[in-house]
């Protein structure tokens, strides 16, 4: 599968190998088996191998949707393992995956502002605070960011410019309308001798370094929350457009989700829309 997925998955796949390895080793004593020898228990085995887990270095112990996660990457392979006839029938087929929901963090008005306006004498915070928000403000993901080159800047129906590029992760076609602070910040880093020098739109930085940095910016600007360039996607997502009344249908298209279900985990911010919606439609009511 390594040629048709991202690194980055990759890199989750060979992390569940090394935990089956690891179990196998330790509750059958082996280091293979067979495909005809696994069936539900296995599964369950494995699960609760992966509850138990006690990282020896720094990681943090699995919780319920990393452990779902592994689980959701074995099953596949053996589905793929059916699909190709090596295997009769699914042994995992009645096995159920139970995800966790996942409060979305995300930056208010007030706390986007606080980054927007805060002044770096030190050039890296300078551009890491550019780079997230620049993310903020078109809901591109790090990697397709870190991506962009000016072939991606085209004219859009309205005669603007859109940025037109692909999703990494998901292969799917983005079209995301420039909004002015987007813009003022492709302007502001068009001559910047490491993009010029990497053939892209800004200066490439690791997202290890990028999250390290923006912890430090966070700091900064007086913000009590974990904050991730992850963030910025969900924070265009809600602060910038649900929240503003863009649909949920055009949010889902600008962001690449494949399903609108996807999107719909912004959903309380829809909600807090129909709210204020709601209360304005009384008030004009009222002063019928």
């Amino acid at each position: 599968m390594k040629d048709k997925l991202a690194e980055g998955t990759m890199k989750n796949y060979y992390t569940t190998q090394k935990y089956i390895a690891k179990f196998l080793k330790e509750k059958y004593h082996r280091n293979d088996i067979s495909l005809a020898e696994l069936n539900y228990k296995f599964i369950l085995d494995f699960e609760n191998y992966l509850s138990k887990h006690q990282p020896k270095d720094h990681q943090k112990p699995l919780h319920n949707n990393g452990i779902m996660k592994h689980i959701e990457r074995l099953c596949k392979m053996v589905n793929m393992a059916v699909t190709m006839d090596w295997l009769a029938e699914d042994p995992f087929a009645k096995y159920k995956q139970h995800f966790d929901k996942v409060e979305r963090f995300y930056l208010t008005k007030d706390e986007l502002s606080a980054i927007e306006n805060k002044k770096f004498a030190i050039e890296r915070l300078k551009v890491v605070k550019d780079l997230f928000v620049f993310s903020c403000y078109t809901g591109l993901a790090y990697i397709d960011t870190m991506n962009l080159t000016t072939e991606n800047i085209v004219k859009g129906i309205d005669g603007n410019d859109w940025l037109v590029t692909s999703r990494q992760k998901t292969d799917t076609d983005v079209r995301i309308p420039l909004l002015p602070q987007a813009e003022a910040l492709i302007k502001k880093y068009r001559d910047h001798p490491k993009a010029v020098n990497h053939g892209t739109l800004f200066p490439v930085i690791s997202n290890q370094k990028m999250n390290a940095y923006l912890k430090e910016i966070a700091d900064l600007c007086n913000i009590n929350k974990a904050i991730t360039f992850h963030i910025a996607r969900h924070t265009f997502a809600t602060t910038i457009t649900l929240s503003n009344g863009v649909p949920i249908e055009s949010v889902s298209k600008m962001l690449g989700h494949t399903t609108i279900r996807s999107t719909q985990v912004y959903a309380k911010v829809v909600e807090q829309k129909l709210s204020e919606d709601m209360q304005n439609l009384k008030k004009r009511m009222a002063n019928q």
